[in-house]
């Protein structure tokens, strides 16, 4: 009997990939294989995941893994990621470091995934030497982000300018204002002056869009980007406080004279 659920579950998972899908449910699979119980099902699964046939993702939830990832043993997130956030039903983006490199600016390779999605918080997903960060946000920016595809469909992305924003506002995830610096350099080639909308005025906060103004005028030397940002905290009436440009760094005895009042308290060093 245990072979027959094997086999039976074994050529549903083939009929699934077929379709394209990567990912599934235990409660979908009951409902296709009603004449399984429960036990029966969790002992099939136990076995397929001992095999490298399937993953356990999250609760109750796996990936199908195809024979040309069976030796990694995962599939690359940007395959599974959209129907994983669908399962739980959840708004996200990806961010970051991950999507300044969707945006061409790949100069240093993120170790970990990062995704903006709302609350509660969910904890890392950690497999196969794999990592994807949740940064938890109050409200999802929908205009401001970007759907590219996949293989598997389709992925949220961070548009340029949002993500440029999000690299400063969580600069301590990726490593630092230093690297944030690099980062931007490149990806400050694909921000248009009339990015800089309203809807990123509101989502971003205002301390983080001060540091990102600083740093495309005196760091990455885009006037053009930098005269663009100003008058748009200027329209949106965004007030100005003087803050440090690394937050984790003494500020007292250094000057903010500079129209983004940002204390310059350290030195930016961009990688060649």
């Amino acid at each position: 009997m245990a072979k027959e659920n094997i086999q039976s579950v074994s050529q549903w998972l083939d009929k699934t990939l077929a379709k394209g899908i990567l990912g599934f449910a235990t409660e979908r699979l009951h409902a296709e294989l009603p004449a399984y119980s429960d036990t029966a099902i969790k002992r099939v699964l136990s076995r397929l995941s001992a095999k490298g046939k399937i993953v356990s993702l999250y609760k109750g939830y796996y990936l199908i893994i195809p024979p040309q990832y069976t030796a990694k043993g995962i599939l690359p997130t940007h395959l599974y990621l959209d129907a994983f956030m669908k399962h739980l039903k959840r708004g996200y983006y990806v961010s970051l470091l991950n999507a300044a490199a969707f945006h061409g600016a790949s100069h240093q390779q993120p170790q970990e995934y990062f995704v903006m999605t709302g609350f509660p918080v969910l904890r890392p997903t950690v497999k196969k030497g794999l990592k994807i960060n949740y940064i938890s946000i109050k409200e999802i920016p929908e205009t401001l982000i970007q759907k590219q595809k996949t293989e598997a469909g389709y992925l949220n992305i961070a548009s340029a300018v949002l993500t440029a924003c999000d690299l400063v506002q969580f600069e301590k995830r990726v490593g630092g204002i230093n690297r944030v610096a690099t980062v931007l350099s490149e990806l400050s080639e694909v921000i248009k002056p009339e990015d800089f909308k309203p809807e990123l005025m509101h989502h971003t906060h205002v301390t983080a869009l001060q540091r990102l103004g600083y740093l495309l005028e005196h760091v990455c030397m885009e006037n053009e980007l930098a005269n663009a940002l100003f008058k748009a905290m200027e329209k949106g009436k965004h007030n100005f406080f003087r803050i440090p440009l690394k937050a984790s760094k003494i500020s007292k005895g250094f000057t903010s004279e500079n129209r983004w009042k940002v204390i310059v308290n350290t030195e930016i060093e961009i990688d060649e």
